[in-house]
């Protein structure tokens, strides 16, 4: 699990939570059905006319996994595994690998190709149409989550507007100004907490993740070709290396 995310949202909640306790008013001055129909049905309105419910129906559940979960492997694992593998291939041939067992899924296709003995325009073409259409996916569930985010809080300024219409049109009755106040500020409210609080910071974690699995996708790719070119581990590992940052390839020579 990714406790950042995670913990995150948990404070956010309980900032809010303590808030509304601390106000001494009940939680039920800050629920308002008209107004939690107003700024989700019109956010999902916005959000489906911008993106194809295909891609809505794809693109949450997976940018929710991703976003609450950790990947086991790093760019550092997968350094040290493809330079045992590259060994391996070198001391006892690619047919040797077909009995290893590899850890991430991706570079297991990979491996599976070398001991198959197919042609690097396979595996290259392959390997790198899989990686662009997982990344494409990952990149689509970021989209749809930062159109919530930018839907939400525009929804909850029509929702103010609409509520302050409400309120002007009724200045002769004094008992439905309240209500109608109420729906100009909760609207507001419930706007920027689902875009600040979930959407947008969501949208924000995908795409740093999607930039980490593009750099441990292409570590693969480029790992399992130099394998398949017989190349030695420690060449392969310092190749592989340069994908590092710089402290992190310190502490990988210290290592």
């Amino acid at each position: 699990m990714d406790i950042a995310t995670s913990l995150g949202i948990v404070l956010g909640v309980g900032t809010i939570v303590a808030i509304v306790a601390l106000s001494g008013g009940g939680a039920g001055m800050f629920l308002d059905s008209l107004s939690i129909v107003m700024v989700l049905g019109g956010t999902i309105a916005g959000t489906m006319i911008r993106y194809p419910l295909a891609v809505m129906l794809a693109g949450l559940p997976m940018g929710a996994r991703y976003a609450f979960t950790n990947k086991t492997s790093t760019p550092r694992s997968i350094i040290d595994e493809i330079t045992q593998l590259a060994d391996t291939a070198r001391k006892q041939g690619v047919t040797a690998l077909e009995n290893v067992t590899v850890s991430e899924p991706f570079l297991a296709q990979g491996v599976r190709y070398l001991a198959d003995g197919y042609d690097k325009d396979f595996i290259v073409n392959t390997m790198e149409r899989d990686r662009d259409s997982f990344l494409m996916r990952l990149d689509a569930g970021a989209k749809v989550y930062r159109a919530i985010g930018d839907a939400a809080p525009a929804w909850g300024m029509i929702g103010t507007i609409l509520g302050m219409i409400m309120m002007f049109a009724n200045m002769s009755d004094p008992s439905k100004l309240g209500g109608a106040m109420a729906v100009a500020l909760l609207t507001t409210l419930y706007g920027a907490v689902i875009s600040n609080l979930f959407a947008l910071p969501l949208a924000d974690k995908l795409a740093v993740k999607l930039e980490a699995e593009e750099v441990i996708r292409n570590i693969i790719i480029d790992g399992v070709l130099q394998i398949r070119d017989n190349k030695s581990s420690t060449l392969v590992k310092e190749m592989l290396v340069a994908y590092l940052p710089d402290h992190h390839r310190a502490a990988f020579a210290e290592a």
